[in-house]
């Protein structure tokens, strides 16, 4: 028995999405980027999805790095610049910087 598929091959292509800030800003399209980020920041904000405390002593920030990301449609053509604000959580360590961990998704059982 012989299994043909008939497949069309397509290229992703390189959308030019910046690997960091500095390069985002470097972009020539960095207006939109900044435009991400900043409604991005605002709407952070507006969640007050963080509290601004005073660092203790001998305290440890968890830096941080832009992700952008542009979405196509169908034919390719980029129509929504995305960023995305991602904390650098792998700089920490376990019973220095915190205690324990979760997972922010729900068990299926539970919903």
């Amino acid at each position: 028995m012989c299994l043909y598929i008939n497949a069309e091959e397509h290229e992703l292509g390189d959308l030019g999405e910046p690997a960091n800030y500095k390069v985002a800003l470097l972009d020539p399209e960095s207006n939109k980027w900044l435009n991400y980020m900043n409604v991005k920041m605002q709407s952070m904000k507006d969640n007050e999805v963080w509290d601004l405390v005073d660092l203790p002593p001998n305290g440890k920030t968890v830096g941080s790095k832009w992700l952008f990301k542009k979405k196509t449609d169908m034919d390719g053509d980029v129509h929504t610049y995305k960023a995305r604000l991602m904390p650098k959580g792998y700089t920490q360590t376990l019973g220095i910087d915190y205690e324990e961990t979760f997972s922010p998704f729900a068990d299926i059982r539970a919903i």
